[in-house]
């Protein structure tokens, strides 16, 4: 079809579009209400979580619709990741910038139908509107944990080990260096870890450096990260190998952001079960960012939210 198609009144965009995202789910209402309704799941608690997204900030002003609705899907399907929860479903706000013309707009549709089956999500309410701005996208994400089993940013001690789930730096490389785009993948895997073992943990999407910091900010304690410790894929090593000094490369890496690994505080005896790469340690207090022998000074330690 071209993309001259008429584009529909709001009741038809969510007929079309939005609905099919419920899967059928009773929470719901088929989308026909103001509202969603949740039951109480006896024994379990509600962890509520959003993110917001905007073009030119958060994604390049020309990606691809698709991509821009699971990039957003992801990122708050990490933040519960994070906590060690399961999700189930979520609400979605769009804000159509005059460019984002029908076609764009089920093209985004289509991109959570995709994300929302393979991670078993759905589509509980929302607004849709239009702005004469920039494309504007909020979700929010809704999971499950047993009760008083979420994992917190407050709770790591002095003497924890600070580990990381996977390479780091891949997403700077993707979307910074213009090497393609790139669709992060929570880590969801790691529940069940993450509720036995973890102190404390957040997700990769500002630093590694800023992320582990936020953990020991709210504990009210201080941290160390070896950069030489810290994972990175070959793509990354390819990219260092090009640079004049490892340190303040793997620097770069560690406070670009966008992730979406894991950083967690786990007690030492559980190190080898949690399984994760050990890249430092909580502290009393301060912050040390080394590379080896080596002190780094890393100012802000990673993108800081004017």
């Amino acid at each position: 079809m071209s993309g001259s198609e008429i584009t529909p009144d709001e009741f038809g965009q969510i007929a079309e579009l939005f609905r099919p995202l419920t899967r059928g789910a009773p929470e719901a209402l088929s989308l026909l209400d103001d509202a969603a309704v949740v039951p109480s799941r006896p024994g379990w608690d509600l962890v509520i979580t959003k993110d917001a997204m905007v073009a030119g900030v958060h994604f390049r002003a020309d990606e691809a619709p698709g991509l821009i609705a699971q990039k957003l899907m992801r990122a708050n399907l990490s933040d519960l990741a994070a906590k060690g929860a399961e999700p189930f479903g979520y609400f979605l706000m769009t804000a159509w910038s005059p460019d984002f013309d029908w076609q764009k707009r089920k093209a985004f549709a289509k991109g959570l139908e995709l994300d929302g089956v393979q991670f078993g999500v759905s589509l509980l309410g929302g607004d849709t509107v239009s702005t004469p701005g920039p494309l504007t996208v909020s979700m929010t994400a809704l999971g499950w944990v047993p009760a008083g089993a979420m994992v917190r940013r407050d709770s790591a001690a002095v003497g924890d080990f600070i580990v990381v789930s996977g390479p780091i730096g891949d997403g700077w490389l993707d979307w910074g260096l213009g090497q393609g785009p790139r669709l992060p993948v929570p880590r969801l895997d790691l529940r069940d870890g993450l509720r036995k073992y973890a102190s404390a943990a957040a997700d990769v999407s500002d630093g590694l450096i800023a992320d582990a910091g936020r953990i020991t900010i709210a504990s009210g304690l201080g941290f160390r990260l070896d950069l030489a410790k810290m994972p990175i894929s070959m793509d990354a090593q390819a990219w260092i190998a090009t640079q004049s000094d490892s340190a303040v490369a793997r620097l770069r890496l560690a406070t670009a952001g966008d992730d979406y690994e894991l950083v967690c505080a786990v007690r030492p005896e559980y190190a080898d079960q949690f399984g994760l790469k050990v890249i430092g340690e909580v502290l009393d207090h301060g912050r040390e960012i080394i590379f080896g022998a080596q002190v780094l000074d890393v100012g802000d330690g990673g993108w800081v939210h004017p």
